[in-house]
């Protein structure tokens, strides 16, 4: 295995285990949202797309079995919200970071709000309160994650520049 595909497993691994880590925390989802969608932009940005793909699928999974997700149902909408972001966090963050994150905050809002309402329109019962998280709160969720993000990004950027200073 090449160095550089190792380096991004453990860093994908890493984030995995602290997006879990947090998540058993059992904190209000204003907080554990932001916390998990800046994680899943460090990925994306930091990693690959592919990385914060991986993660955002674990990331609802361990959300139900530490019982912060209660309704299995939104599940799937939970991954397919999480999907969007990362991919399009990860892909038009490249080209301009903040208008990147902002527009996948937004993509995982519609993708969401889109799922849910599907649910309820294919006749699942959504209790209001799951409504309620799974549409505009996300939206500020992952607008909030994305500053997070790019606070974390910057000092990233600022430790690895270190780091290529010390080896020179």
């Amino acid at each position: 295995m090449r160095s550089k595909t190792l380096v991004a497993l453990v860093r994908t691994a890493v984030l995995a285990a602290l997006a879990v880590a947090f998540q058993s925390l059992g904190l209000h989802q204003y907080i554990t949202g932001p916390v998990i969608n800046a994680i899943l932009y460090v990925a994306a940005l930091f990693i690959s797309p592919f990385s914060s793909v991986a993660v955002g699928i674990i990331s609802p999974w361990t959300a139900f079995l530490f019982g912060i997700t209660k309704f299995a149902p939104v599940i799937p909408v939970i991954m397919a919200g999480n999907v969007s972001l990362a991919l399009v966090s990860g892909y038009l963050g490249r080209y301009q970071k903040h208008a990147g994150l902002a527009v996948a905050a937004v993509v995982k809002f519609l993708v969401m709000t889109a799922g849910v309402k599907y649910l309820v329109m294919t006749g699942t019962r959504v209790p209001a309160a799951v409504y309620a998280a799974m549409t505009l709160t996300q939206l500020f969720t992952a607008l909030i994650g994305a500053v997070l993000a790019l606070i974390v990004l910057e000092g990233l950027k600022a430790f690895e520049a270190r780091g290529r200073h010390e080896r020179a």
